[in-house]
């Protein structure tokens, strides 16, 4: 077994897609390698083949490994509650609520759950590519570190450094993280690469001669820009969208401060017909065919900053002109009548007046659902499959009138007159036909082909193993692997 490690010099440095890279590449050549993740803090989460959860990008990397998602494969998952506490997730299961100060604290005993899963990951493949998280030069964190190099001095593995150029200040953010680690951890930090690079490789050739000569580092590669390339973001939602020409249908989703899971979206994004927005907080709410309610990790904390940014308004003046509206998840429970959280399980307890567009309600009880599912589209009777993170149980009579069947068992909810629709299932645009099917429904004419995400996923993987291939040493890395 080896164990190589790719860090970053800042968040969206580009670590998920250079650890998702080298998975694949390794994967194609006849490599048993599996992703690992120690500590991540995101709401767009995956549901595991042994039930549990872990954050949705390590999720992708197990897909470019061509391995199922494990939850040992990030043994740590923090899901944000509020700008100071979160949830905890310990090997895939719920461990608690803590705020910061508090979880600091605890690092020392979540390192055991660290450990534990990178031993049993390590019986079961001979490679494993680790992913840093953040920065491993937030002095302010280094004490008990789990996620940077805490682990790397824990499993005395390799690190590779990774840089965004396109951001601007890469060898100042190289050469500064250098500088702030501790003679161990530099020892241990092999050498350099240059995310996202425009331009003529030659003008930047001698900053990298200069970085070598400095550092006494390698530079393994540079990357260059990948235009469009899309694949399952960690957590921020990045850019808004693309407009296509000849986009009829117009969709709208607000960010909700706790959004999870908009991963659910992507689909949308490459739809040639749709032309997707997400609306932040301060910006005016544009008109649109379709409204879509996002996942939340914060359902009536979120429910209030809707009401605060005019939402509710204008969802009822967008129903009134006869726009459609769909609730995923958490966005589902606040179509209903009122969310109840008298536990205190995503906030202060309390109850919340939902938007009371469907007769139900929703309590909020211990006990994650956590299913990776597939079923059929009531009406169109067409195929489809996703999974289901959620707490709350939701009762009334719009039930009755489900959006799926999934295993045999009735979901979500439709009004009478088919404008208002919610379901407790996310990834539910990844199938071409159900994709298709949903978007006629909201009022999509003569709906093209729809792109089916899951084989998208795999082009947009061998594409970036490609580009690793191409333009980094391999040669180098396998040697660190000791292969």
């Amino acid at each position: 077994m080896a164990t190589l490690m790719i860090q970053g010099t800042t968040s969206d440095a580009g670590k998920s897609t250079v650890v998702a890279g080298l998975c694949r590449v390794l994967a194609r050549r006849g490599v048993s390698v599996a992703p690992f993740k120690p500590q991540n803090m995101a709401l767009n989460s995956a549901v595991t083949v042994d039930g549990g959860e872990i954050g949705r990008s390590t999720a992708l990397q197990a897909l470019a490994a061509g391995v199922e998602p494990h939850s040992d494969m990030n043994p740590v998952l923090l899901k944000p509650e509020s700008d100071r506490g979160a949830q905890v997730i310990l090997r895939g299961r719920v461990h608690g609520h803590m705020d910061a100060l508090d979880y600091h604290a605890y690092k020392r005993t979540a390192r055991e759950s660290v450990l534990a899963a990178w031993q049993a990951l390590s019986a079961r493949y001979d490679v494993i590519v680790a992913e840093g998280a953040g920065s491993p030069a937030e002095i302010n964190l280094r004490e008990g570190d789990i996620a940077n190099m805490g682990f790397a001095e824990m499993v005395d593995c390799p690190v590779v450094l990774v840089g965004d150029i396109d951001r601007g200040g890469v060898f100042a953010q190289l050469v500064g993280t250098l500088a702030l680690l501790s003679e161990s951890e530099r020892s241990r930090t092999r050498g350099f690469i240059v995310n996202r690079f425009r331009g003529d490789i030659a003008l930047l050739e001698p900053g990298l001669d200069w970085l070598t000569e400095r550092t006494n580092k390698p530079v393994f590669g540079t990357l260059p820009y990948l235009q469009g390339l899309l694949l399952d973001a960690e957590d921020s939602i990045g850019r808004s969208g693309r407009v296509e020409p000849g986009a009829t249908l117009k969709v709208v989703v607000p960010a909700l401060p706790r959004i999870s899971n908009h991963n659910d979206f992507d689909p949308l994004r490459l739809h040639p017909q749709v032309e997707l927005t997400f609306v932040g907080p301060g910006r005016e709410i544009p008109a649109a065919d379709l409204i879509i309610l996002p996942g939340s990790k914060s359902t009536r904390s979120d429910l209030d900053w809707l009401r605060a940014q005019g939402w509710e308004e204008a969802i009822r003046r967008h129903l009134r002109y006869g726009g459609r509206l769909l609730g995923i998840c958490g966005g589902f429970q606040m179509l209903g009548r009122v969310v109840h959280d008298s536990e205190g399980l995503e906030g202060p307890a309390g109850s919340t007046p939902g938007l009371g567009l469907l007769e139900f309600e929703t309590r909020m009880v211990a006990g994650k659902q956590l299913r990776n599912v597939s079923g059929r589209l009531l009406v169109e009777e067409v195929p489809i499959a996703g999974y289901e993170i959620h707490n709350g149980v939701s009762e009334g009579s719009a039930l009755a009138r489900p959006l799926i069947e999934l295993e045999g068992r009735p979901d979500g909810a439709v009004s009478a007159d088919g404008q208002v629709m919610g379901t407790y299932l996310h990834g539910l645009f990844d199938r071409p036909e159900a994709c298709a099917a949903l978007l006629a429904r909201c009022g999509l004419d003569a709906p093209a082909a729809a792109v089916d995400y899951r084989e998208h996923r795999q082009r947009e993987l061998d594409r970036l193993a490609d580009c690793l291939e191409a333009n980094l040493d391999m040669r180098a890395i396998e040697r660190m692997l000791n292969r």
